[in-house]
């Protein structure tokens, strides 16, 4: 692993993408037809989490992925604030029980791992891969491969209404997330909130569409505007 990573980066994030998606896919599949969800889906994502964390510190890149400490001039941030807010947003219509306590356990566990592993593969592997080229580029590319790969979803019996509106504010969102890293240097911020969105969805109450759209626009929106308030304030010399 650590041969093909020194060998060509972009394909080994590639590769970890496609593996992501993958297995996690059929890992949920497999849950469903077993009749508890994320029964199989949680050991993977703490079994991944941990020999990606494993790895990373193994081979000394917990600072090029932003996993270090970090010192980091909170007012340049608005002190996070915004990401507060980003990270309520399955509260938003009320907060409710739908699953067992064994399955909301799984779940919490499972989508916290997610906020860690995609943080690393989307916003450090591929980020890192391609901004040595274009940092413009590796921002869209990063950002946008993060909103598409949220299709999948569908595969899940996810409705394409519901999709279709978080492929556009999940790409907002990382959007936000990569402007963040580049600048601040730390995947930290980014890992948290992630994590707190994916989880706190397990206690989400499902609203009108019309409330669906209104609450993708605020976060599309509430992102896109924390983003260029990050580049304005760093003075960003994105080229």
């Amino acid at each position: 692993m650590t041969r093909f990573y020194q060998k060509n980066e972009l394909a080994f994030s590639l590769v970890w993408i496609g593996l992501y998606v993958i297995l996690f896919s059929v890992a949920d599949q497999i849950s469903a037809g077993l009749g508890t969800a994320k029964i199989v889906t949680a050991p993977l994502c703490l079994a991944m989490t941990a020999f990606l964390a494993v790895w990373i510190g193994r081979n000394g890149l917990a600072e090029k992925y932003g996993l270090g400490i970090v010192k980091i001039d909170y007012r340049k941030y608005l002190y996070f604030l915004p990401l507060v807010l980003i990270a309520s947003t399955n509260l938003w219509r009320g907060v409710g029980l739908h699953m067992s306590v064994v399955e909301t356990i799984l779940y919490v566990v499972s989508m916290l791992c997610v906020g860690f592993l995609e943080e690393v593969i989307f916003r450090g592997f591929l980020f890192k891969a391609m901004c040595r080229q274009n940092v413009k580029r590796a921002i869209l590319v990063s950002s946008i491969t993060f909103g598409i790969g949220h299709i999948v979803n569908l595969l899940n019996g996810a409705e394409v209404f519901s999709t279709l509106l978080q492929i556009c504010y999940a790409s907002a969102i990382g959007f936000v997330f990569t402007i963040i890293f580049y600048h601040s240097k730390s995947l930290i911020p980014c890992i948290l909130t992630h994590s707190a969105v994916n989880s706190l969805s397990a206690f989400a109450v499902s609203g009108t569409k019309a409330l669906a759209i209104i609450s993708a626009a605020v976060l599309t929106v509430v992102s896109l505007a924390y983003a260029m308030w990050i580049e304005k304030v760093n003075n960003s010399d994105v080229k």
